[in-house]
């Protein structure tokens, strides 16, 4: 299967319409060619600044103008962070993602502090992932000299659906910062949610815009979307397994060396559900009870389920140490000390 940036529409809906089992086979052949099928990627996601985004996107909890559960939090000591990273590292997790619900990133000591934050977290060998917003070309490189590994942004939806979920920001606006993101050479972190309203063409045209960007994203999260009481959203009808699995499968075809991650949504599925998401070529997960303000599954019922399973987790970097590629990894304790 070579790797493709052309897709057509086309040969897209072929794909993603043909039979069920049919597209899963598809999908796992295509998974095994690039993946060991018996190992996972597990990452852990933390909310270093929860609440008040100036943003409208409907799905969100973090929505200043919606009425929610949340609670305005200001960003996070340095130290938590880097308690809950050492948490993560011995629950089995080889990524640490970052999330602040900021609109874009600013020129400003919170910044500097998620720089140093990202120094800390690399220092423990893990892979970081920081998703801040939008960001500059010069902002994305100075998270690049401090050791971050990949930039989360994801695009949701297909850019015709787009408008319906959100105002405050164009489809433009995020593509733009993909491409600053690619400009510093860090990974590209960008997938979209499910179960919005959407139609089946426009998850259709989501994976489209995803596997034609200049080079795949090295990670697409699939998120089902969790109703939050407050939002637009929050009387919508998630996706079925069977929609989720589709799209899942789908994405691996068209991005085969992608990690194709089961993210928000996982709570809601069961053993059954997930190891098919598994074989339809999901090769990374989200640990932990908490995706930023939304429920998850804990870190002991993944490691049963990979105990059922007999899957592995994958470790830190290992891609770029089988490529030989270069990696901004700080192999010291440097950055650990009290920061601010």
């Amino acid at each position: 299967m070579e790797i493709r940036n052309n897709w057509t529409r086309e040969e897209v809906e072929k794909i993603f319409n043909q039979p069920f089992l049919d597209l899963v086979y598809q999908a796992a052949t295509v998974h095994r060619a690039y993946h060991d099928p018996n190992e996972v990627q597990i990452s852990t996601l933390l909310s270093i600044k929860t609440g008040g985004c100036p943003e409208d996107c409907s799905y969100c909890s973090q929505a200043a103008r919606y009425h929610t559960n949340v609670k305005v939090q200001k960003l996070l000591p340095y130290e938590e962070v880097i308690q809950a990273a050492v948490r993560a590292k011995d629950n089995g997790s080889s990524r640490f993602c970052m999330g602040a619900a900021w609109r874009e990133v600013r020129d400003n000591k919170d910044f500097d502090r998620v720089l140093d934050m990202v120094k800390g977290v690399n220092s423990l060998g893990m892979e970081v992932c920081c998703t801040l917003g939008m960001l500059s070309e010069d902002q994305a490189q100075k998270l690049k000299d401090a050791g971050l590994y990949a930039y989360n942004h994801n695009i949701d939806t297909s850019e015709e659906y787009y408008d319906d979920v959100i105002s405050t920001r164009t489809y433009d606006d995020r593509l733009e910062t993909l491409g600053n993101v690619r400009k510093a050479k860090l990974s590209v972190c960008s997938g979209g949610i499910i179960g919005m309203g959407e139609s089946a063409a426009d998850r259709i045209g989501m994976l489209l815009t995803l596997a034609n960007l200049p080079e795949h994203p090295g990670s697409v999260p699939v998120n089902n979307l969790v109703p939050v009481e407050g939002t637009p959203f929050e009387n919508q009808q998630t996706a079925s397994v069977w929609d989720l699995v589709r799209v899942i499968a789908t994405a691996r075809i068209m991005m085969p060396k992608s990690a194709v991650r089961l993210s928000a949504g996982r709570l809601e599925l069961n053993y059954e559900g997930q190891a098919f998401c598994f074989m339809a070529g999901a090769n990374s997960i989200f640990s932990g009870d908490v995706l930023l303000t939304t429920p998850n599954p804990d870190a002991k019922s993944d490691k049963e389920l990979f105990q059922i399973l007999n899957i592995k987790p994958k470790e830190a970097f290992k891609d770029e140490k089988n490529s030989g590629i270069e990696f901004n990894q700080i192999p010291s304790a440097q950055g650990l000390e009290h920061k601010h």
